[in-house]
């Protein structure tokens, strides 16, 4: 489920974070995905409000 996706991502972006810092690649990137699920994730329940 895409809950369960974001929370996995939204943990790694954590641990990324406080080992590289906010402003690393890498943490961005992961940001970037996890945006990417989040916006899935709106689009979809916006599907069933209308």
């Amino acid at each position: 489920m895409i809950h369960i996706d974001i929370e996995v991502k939204r943990n790694e972006m954590h641990l990324i974070a406080k080992k590289f810092g906010l402003g690393a690649r890498k943490t961005v990137k992961c940001s970037q995905e996890l945006d990417l699920l989040l916006n899935c994730l709106q689009q979809h329940r916006g599907k069933f409000r209308r």
